[in-house]
């Protein structure tokens, strides 16, 4: 609610505060607080802005008025909402100079006070709960349903109303006529808590020598209070979730916080359940799923310290923690935490930096670290930990390469013969398979077999993608659809159009054909009926119902099949046909991650990797094991090229809807890059994604050595340059991770 100010004459010299608005603004604008208001630095308020209201957070409070303090606007009330900690404040301000945002849309990350203010907070409250109990004598007329209804109440316990009604088996309104004749009575009852409290005694785990030797190191970092981060590396199935849930232990021991990131929250059901048998009770979820009243109580109760464990996707990084012991990065190689729209920032890194304004101990774990968690750790910066078996003396899955040169596919199909043959051996013996296909939907392009017509995104400088589930063509960047005509719309030929590649909905076909009586599933994050869907699905291969899993990079993430024990990449070359500098880590992650689903149960796994390019560095490593020989390779080359981490990398994306406009401005901006000595600016170049949502891109990147202040050029390079038309955007991308 609004704390609003009562009628007071207007003082010749106001005190004042400095007032952080969520829009695309650097600056905080100064209000006058009116007397009887007491503000503090945190404080959420709500202030006029031009001819509307809106909600903005103190950022310096002024004991005394400056001068010309006497015409300013007057804060219109204080939000009933616990205030931003001073360490959050900082957080956000070191968020703005870092990606070169204003600092009102870095601070809009944490802000989570509804728009319509006290009106709006109150729709988000928690309804009051009522019960009843026995109360008074017996009504003056008794019915069987009313004798069933005290017979259920006599004990004086306190009940729901819908519980007795169900206790006795009757309508609500039998127990709404005995209250209104005083037999009953209605008693308040305490809101439910929006989580129950996790235990972190409930259930201790069993743990390997190596794992309880890991599990110690990270409680004894807890128990520091001071900030640390450790890379927690372990091969798929080394149990790095049950050796960092002992860290979250110990900060739940020392009544303190704790937060997990997780790079796709929605689609975790098996990590929640992992959670609860562990501590008795499932972490509060932050992600986009959750919304409304859970929502509100969930980020108050992370301000008062009610909310113990938050397990969240990457937004969950600005919640208002009281106390925050400990930020787990789980699966911290994973391109979901970059944030490529807004403020645009790589929750990894960010977890970093919050850990330290908190003092917090900060674990990243992976069985696949990034290159820059495995030189920071490689050079000191980082505490490693290394988990190099699978728990429970299980063996990592054999690899094998099928040379797609010498064993193709029959004409139209897209399963090898010596994949065909491991799929049937492993359903004769009662085991599950999964073929995997980082291709959405039925086929990647459609063309016109008559005319050449390429079905293109009107929006999008990108084909196309068949979805036959859906019966429809779409875009994967803008989400433009269109139903997937009869004839060609170029040539007005009929059965001219042609599916090109194959995607995850086209090898679901084959499958039906190749193996028509066995029982198969597509997991794909843009299947029908969302993440609840997903996750029931998810659920099903691990309880053996399925005999065939088809799925794209959805299924890596994590996810522990038992009766998993083959794994057949369909096409291993995908991510490897590109310039991108990080196409070859992306590669050996996604092919390890996905690799080590297999044989994580009691019976031994193994993997078909179809390639057309078995001598490929990234597969020669995969294929041999050594993952060791792999990031020296690679590590090797980002240090000789200067790229990251060894070098910086900024990119500048200049949109627009009229081509030659964004190019002419595109090109201004660089003749005022004057690049001092180590800085080296490339471009403009037009994106390799031309358009996206009919905006026309250009990009130019700035690279410089690491003892360059990057932000400190890009602000004066950005100071100097002309002002942009209006309908341009300048997005300023610090650290991409994506060259598209």
């Amino acid at each position: 609610m609004i704390h609003p100010v009562p009628p007071d004459p207007v003082s010749n010299c106001p005190r004042t505060v400095d007032v952080l608005l969520p829009v695309a603004l650097d600056k905080a604008y100064s209000y006058a607080v009116p007397e009887g208001m007491a503000l503090d630095a945190g404080d959420v308020v709500r202030v006029p802005l031009g001819k509307r209201e809106t909600v903005g957070v103190v950022w310096t409070a002024h004991a005394e008025a400056g001068e010309g303090a006497g015409g300013l606007k007057r804060v219109i009330g204080r939000i009933d909402v616990p205030p931003y900690s001073e360490r959050m404040r900082a957080f956000i301000d070191w968020i703005a100079w870092y990606t070169l945002a204003p600092r009102g849309l870095a601070m809009r990350l944490a802000l989570r006070v509804p728009e319509g203010g006290g009106e709006d907070n109150a729709r988000l409250l928690e309804p009051p709960r009522i019960g009843v109990r026995r109360a008074g004598d017996s009504p003056a007329r008794m019915t069987p349903a009313r004798a069933r209804v005290l017979a259920a109440a006599m004990n004086g316990h306190v009940f729901l109303k819908r519980d007795l009604a169900r206790e006795a088996g009757v309508s609500t309104t039998v127990i709404d006529g005995l209250i209104d004749e005083g037999t009953l009575e209605t008693v308040p009852l305490p809101p439910m808590p929006v989580v129950l409290p996790p235990d972190p005694d409930f259930a201790r785990a069993k743990l390997s020598d190596v794992q309880r030797a890991a599990a110690e190191a990270l409680r004894a970092a807890v128990r520091e209070a001071a900030f640390s981060v450790t890379l927690v590396e372990g091969v798929t199935g080394s149990g790095k979730t049950e050796v960092y849930f002992e860290a979250v232990a110990e900060a739940l021991r020392a009544g303190r916080q704790a937060l997990i990131l997780m790079p796709e929250i929605a689609l975790t059901s098996q990590f929640l359940a992992r959670f609860e048998a562990r501590f008795g009770a499932k972490p509060a979820e932050w992600h986009s799923g959750v919304t409304g009243r859970k929502r509100a109580r969930i980020h108050a109760g992370t301000a008062d310290g009610t909310v113990r464990v938050v397990a969240g996707a990457r937004s969950a990084l600005f919640m208002p923690f009281r106390d925050l012991a400990l930020i787990v990065v789980d699966e911290e190689h994973e391109g979901a935490y970059k944030q490529d729209d807004g403020v645009i920032y790589h929750a990894r890194d960010m977890a970093v930096v919050r850990g330290r304004f908190e003092q917090a101990s900060v674990v990243l774990a992976s069985a696949t670290p990034s290159i820059e968690s495995k030189v920071n750790a490689d050079r000191g910066r980082y505490r490693h930990l290394l988990l190099p078996e699978r728990f429970g003396g299980r063996t990592l899955p054999e690899i094998r390469a099928v040379d797609l040169r010498r064993h193709p596919a029959e004409r139209g199909r897209w399963i090898s013969p010596p994949l065909v043959v491991a799929v049937n051996e492993t359903l004769e013996a009662g085991e599950q398979a999964l073929l995997f296909l980082n291709r959405r939907g039925y086929a990647p392009l459609t063309l016109c077999r008559h005319c050449g017509h390429r079905f293109q995104c009107p929006n999008c400088s990108a084909w196309l993608v068949d979805h036959r589930f859906r019966r429809a063509l779409v875009c994967h960047h803008c989400g433009h659809v269109e139903r997937r005509p009869d004839v060609c719309p170029a040539c007005g030929e009929a059965d001219t159009l042609a599916a090109c590649g194959p995607g995850v909905e086209r090898l679901a076909e084959e499958v039906a054909e190749v193996f028509p009586d066995r029982r198969a599933i597509v997991l794909s994050s843009d299947s029908p009926g969302g993440a609840e869907r997903i996750r029931a699905e998810l659920q099903a291969v691990a309880d053996g119902e399925v005999d065939i899993v088809i799925g794209t990079q959805l299924v890596a993430k994590g996810h522990n099949f038992p009766g998993l024990t083959l794994v057949g990449v369909i096409d291993a070359d995908v991510g490897l046909a590109n310039g991108d500098p990080r196409a070859s880590e992306r590669t050996f992650q996604l092919m390890q991650q996905v690799t080590g689903r297999a044989g994580r149960g009691d019976r031994p796994g193994r993997a078909l990797i179809q390639t057309m390019q078995p001598d490929h560095p990234v597969l020669r490593a995969i294929l041999s094991g050594d993952v060791a020989r792999f990031y020296a390779e690679e590590i090797a080359v980002r240090e000789e090229a200067g790229l990251p981490p060894f070098g910086r990398l900024a990119g500048i994306i200049v949109s627009g809807p009229d081509r030659a406009e964004a190019e002419n401005y595109a090109r201004a901006l660089a003749r005022m890059a004057q690049a001092p000595a180590h800085v080296v600016v490339l471009g403009p170049a037009e994106a390799p994604l031309a358009m996206i949502r009919g905006r026309y891109r250009f990009r130019l990147l700035v690279r410089t050595a690491r003892t360059v202040d990057l932000q400190a050029y890009l602000r004066d390079w950005l100071e100097r340059a002309p002002r942009h038309p209006a309908k341009l955007r300048v997005a300023v991308d610090v650290d991409p991770y994506s060259f598209m």
